[in-house]
């Protein structure tokens, strides 16, 4: 039976940006139930990092991570992590006024954001329907995130500091013994004097299976389609979209048009299949907002977005099992705030004093605790 600091259940973005920070501190073992690593919710991302746009804690941890995925550690990734896409976001008829609140707010932080009268807005964003769009700014601080780079190098480099980063095992259970935790796998019993779930859309059936109290945490699925783009439209050119009140939003993906209803339905954690009538309501969102048609669906998929009553993530030991880490509840916001969380988790769970990019926004121990709930 192999011993361990710490055991990890997971091995999406969240586990494995924990692994990388954690490794060269601790004997680190990374248990993941599929296959491959990024399986679920990582690797069906639409995968944008944005500086603002989102809750304020969450653009917080976007601003703390910026530095680290702009310029990572010499050798960290041969790729550079972020591209620059940029954003128009846009709203119809009646959303005239939210928009230029939007744009003001930006503005008034000193981004570089450009407001788009209708010619600007062709310019910008061709494919979009001018006769739709009410009022539109565009907003430069949007990159595209290369997920598997990104995740691929911190399990590269967490395997390089020694941690065991194992596919294939389904966890089953686990008790504690005195100070350790007797981890059941589909394969094998591992011990490990704590256990981290990063489970994701898994996280509260992981605490019940280890006998510590769930914390609520839901999944989502979300829905998105590729379709063609015509002739002449240069899809590396085009900037992300986004509807001003996250009804939908496009970008590009893999010289095609990537579209989402934003759909966020809660379900049981599993592999998740797109639904025919939110696959319908992307296609119409292309068919409304631009001057697209949808002659046919190249792909659909769906992902896991899983949410903690508060819809921030939830970081910290259980009260009630000093021997169990939360490390869950990213809300689709996992793979932008990894830096952020991995390294806030890996300080928590060595005793370290929080990390400066997070401490820098005020962000302490505390913040993401399991204990603000109930």
């Amino acid at each position: 039976m192999q011993t361990y600091d710490i055991a990890i259940i997971g091995g999406g973005i969240a586990g494995l940006s924990l692994a990388y920070f954690l490794s060269p501190h601790r004997s680190v073992v990374v248990l993941e139930r599929e296959n491959a690593l990024g399986y679920h919710s990582t690797g069906r991302s639409a995968a944008e990092f944005t500086l603002r746009d989102n809750a304020p804690l969450v653009n917080a941890l976007a601003r703390a991570s910026h530095a680290f995925l702009t310029t990572p550690p010499e050798g960290f990734a041969d790729v550079p992590l972020l591209i620059a896409r940029g954003s128009v976001l846009f709203g119809t008829h009646g959303k005239e006024t939210l928009v230029r609140q939007r744009f003001e707010e930006a503005r008034a932080l000193g981004a570089g954001v450009e407001w788009l009268e209708e010619a600007a807005l062709v310019a910008r964003a061709p494919i979009l329907d001018p006769a739709y769009v009410a009022a539109a700014y565009f907003d430069p601080d949007y990159w595209d995130i290369e997920v598997d780079a990104l995740l691929q190098a911190y399990a590269r480099h967490a395997r390089r500091h020694g941690a065991q980063i194992l596919e294939n095992r389904q966890f089953a259970s686990a008790r504690r013994v005195a100070e350790t935790w007797l981890i059941e796998t589909s394969e094998e019993t591992i011990a490990a004097g704590v256990l981290v779930n990063a489970a994701g859309g898994w996280a509260d059936t992981v605490a019940e299976l280890a006998g510590v109290r769930p914390r609520n945490i839901v999944p989502h699925r979300r829905t998105a389609i590729t379709v063609d783009l015509p002739e002449g439209i240069d899809a590396s050119r085009l900037p992300e979209i986004n509807e001003i009140e996250e009804e939908f939003y496009f970008k590009p993906e893999g010289g095609r048009l990537l579209a989402s209803p934003a759909d966020a339905t809660p379900c049981e954690p599993a592999d998740v299949q797109p639904e025919e009538l939110d696959i319908a309501y992307a296609a119409h969102y292309i068919e409304e907002a631009t001057t697209l048609s949808v002659r046919r669906v190249f792909k659909s998929w769906a992902g896991m977005r899983s949410f903690s009553p508060d819809r921030l993530p939830v970081v910290g030991f259980a009260r009630e099992e000093p021997g169990f880490f939360w490390l869950a509840g990213q809300g689709g916001y996992g793979i932008l705030t990894s830096p952020a969380l991995g390294s806030h988790a890996a300080a928590l769970l060595t005793g370290s004093a929080v990390p400066e990019p997070l401490a820098r926004e005020g962000i302490g121990a505390e913040t993401f605790s399991p204990s603000r709930f109930p």
